[in-house]
């Protein structure tokens, strides 16, 4: 059997070995092209030192590849149990630097895994949990988080969702409210569906977000309140979408510049800022 360059058998080989046939009720596609998952283990940035949480590593191609960029340490969550002898060869590969986790991601709190030093999130995501991981990991009262950078595949469609203003109104939402509110979003490259076994039916993209050391201070309960009533009823107005939140929306509107006449997808994430502590401030003096 020939090997590859990182002295491993093909990933061809090993999933033939081991029957790992990629399952769609996983939301599992594989890759299988080095140069790839390398690409995608570079494109978090330089790995020394670095201790990596992969989640859905499958058969472990892009684990081998952060491990070959230098990561100090994998910890790959799967809960394919198929998928763990296949992980167990590459632990064996790389004594010491590949801790690989039986459990579902999104159940699973990485933190007491990581150690001291920085941690990041590199993952070519399960399609059908990928939002929902993402937005658990920019969820929360504490901030900064615990990972310095989360660098995720997502269908093309997704990414566009993630990175989206008020000038692409088609896709701002909630999910471009709460990425540009707590992190710097870029889409790196497009990844085709020939790239992937099985290949799927959209185009990929990959991700980069990082953490805004400072976001418009805000309570996350609050904006998540009002992104959900403004972007539930998209087509209204604001001052009829918020009507559940507010005792009044249009003074409400006007008290932070918004014209009672907009609509969700032209307001930005300072506007949504602004609604979210003018709720709470409303909370706060009580009923009138």
């Amino acid at each position: 059997m020939s090997l590859s360059p990182d002295g491993l058998p093909p990933l061809r080989d090993v999933v033939a070995r081991h029957g790992l046939e990629p399952k769609k009720a996983l939301g599992q596609n594989f890759l299988y092209d080095l140069n790839l998952t390398g690409r995608i283990a570079r494109a978090s940035g330089p790995l020394e030192g670095v201790t990596v949480v992969e989640v859905g590593p499958g058969p472990g191609g892009l684990t081998r590849a952060l491990l070959a960029e230098g990561a100090r340490r994998v910890v790959a969550i799967e809960r394919d149990p198929r998928a763990l002898p296949a992980l167990a060869e590459i632990a064996a590969h790389y004594p010491g630097r590949l801790e690989v986790v039986d459990a579902d991601a999104l159940a699973f709190d990485p933190r007491p895994l990581l150690g001291d030093g920085p941690a990041r999130v590199v993952a070519n995501l399960p399609y059908n949990v990928g939002t929902v991981l993402l937005t658990n990991w920019l969820d929360g009262d504490a901030w900064p988080p615990w990972w310095e950078s989360l660098t995720l595949m997502f269908q093309r469609e997704v990414a566009e969702r993630i990175v989206a203003t008020p000038e692409e109104r088609a896709d701002y939402g909630r999910l471009g409210v709460l990425c540009g509110w707590r992190t710097e979003a870029d889409i790196l490259f497009d990844v085709a569906p020939s790239a992937f076994v099985p290949p799927p039916k959209v185009t990929s993209s990959m991700v980069r977000l990082v953490p805004r050391a400072a976001p418009l201070p805000c309570r996350i309960g609050a904006l998540e309140a009002v992104t959900r009533a403004a972007f539930g009823q998209r087509r209204k107005m604001l001052r009829q979408s918020l009507k559940g939140l507010f005792l009044d929306p249009v003074p409400a509107l006007g008290s932070v510049g918004i014209a009672e006449t907009a609509r969700a997808e032209e307001v930005p994430v300072e506007g949504f800022v602004a609604l979210a502590n003018a709720l709470d401030e409303q909370k706060k003096a009580g009923p009138r």
